[in-house]
């Protein structure tokens, strides 16, 4: 398939949007990391993320275990044949706001990646971003979620494209350049507190806790009522949470507990999410530290801000 005019032209589209996306962007957000993420736990919980393991592993590259959780489907693992060529540029185009802003726009990937395209749900960018953040794959598992957070293999042959059910969910085993094992979950799932209700997700997270949180592009959904409980998680199972203001919001922290870092500059938020802006935010970014990279909805570097919240009884090191 290597010699296919449009496999050529799919890598040569994708080498270009990645050289510029890993220069300008990715090894900024790492080179951060680096330097104000220093206690990383074993896990990373990141709700509301699509398949946004690209962003995860640039933030938190140390993490064994990444929890990864949106509305997008789980899809069919990825066959490569003759008629792939027909999905590339499909494939394409549903990760081109998340390489150009940082974040997917969920009605697009559903549009671009549906159940009667070739490369259908999330799991083929998945394998794209493991791939590209050079890690090798080592096995791949279909699974659900039972009601008391344990898991259960799926038939693949068994379930269909109509794989995106509640619950539904994917572990990949991979392993880095340096030969260290990892693994990514990704659950297809309802976050609002009857979609958790009806799953065993949070039960799940919490055998992995405590774990450290990362948030953006969150639509600002723990602002307002109807996720109370994937927000009371978070904050009660994290030893650390980064997140930009679209996350949780500051009167959830309880005061005390929490020692905040923030980074970049705090605007208003877009007009699109009504009643959300933070006074306190804006005293607090008032002095901040640049952000040489952009994050979020508003994902030009000198308008993005990020706060890390480190829990106070956390050991040494942020």
């Amino acid at each position: 398939y290597e010699n296919d005019p449009a496999w050529k032209q799919h890598a040569q589209a994708f080498d270009s949007a990645w050289r510029k996306l890993d220069e300008g962007q990715l090894r900024k957000v790492r080179a951060w990391s680096k330097a104000n993420l220093n206690n990383p736990q074993a896990t990373l919980f990141y709700a509301f993320s699509g398949p946004d393991f690209l962003y995860a592993d640039a933030f938190f590259p140390k993490a064994r275990t990444y929890v990864l959780a949106g509305l997008e489907a789980v899809g069919m693992i990825p066959e490569i044949n003759e008629r792939t060529r027909y999905s590339l540029a499909d494939l394409r185009a549903s990760m081109s706001t998340i390489l150009n802003i940082s974040f997917f726009i969920t009605r697009h990937m559903r549009e671009q990646l549906h159940d009667g395209t070739q490369l259908a749900g999330t799991l083929p960018i998945l394998y794209v971003f493991l791939a590209r953040a050079g890690k090798e794959i080592k096995d791949v598992t279909l699974i659900r979620l039972e009601s008391d957070g344990s898991t259960k293999p799926i038939d693949r042959s068994a379930h269909g494209r109509a794989f995106g059910k509640a619950g539904s969910g994917v572990k990949i085993d991979f392993a880095d350049a340096d030969g260290t094992s990892r693994t990514l979950y990704y659950f297809s799932t309802d976050l609002s507190d009857p979609g958790v209700k009806a799953t065993g997700f949070l039960p799940f997270c919490e055998k992995l806790a405590p774990g450290d949180a990362f948030l953006k592009s969150a639509s600002y959904l723990m602002h307002g009522g109807g996720f109370d409980a994937i927000r009371e998680f978070l904050v009660a199972h994290s030893r650390t949470i980064v997140q930009d203001d679209s996350g949780i919001p500051l009167r959830a922290f309880r005061a005390g507990e929490w020692t905040f870092h923030p980074f970049g500059n705090y605007l208003h938020p877009l007009g699109i999410f009504p009643g959300t802006y933070q006074p306190r935010l804006k005293e607090m970014f008032a002095k901040a530290p640049k952000l040489d990279f952009g994050v979020g909805y508003r994902h030009r570097p000198n308008e993005s801000n990020l706060m890390i919240a480190v829990r106070n009884d956390t050991k040494a090191g942020r």
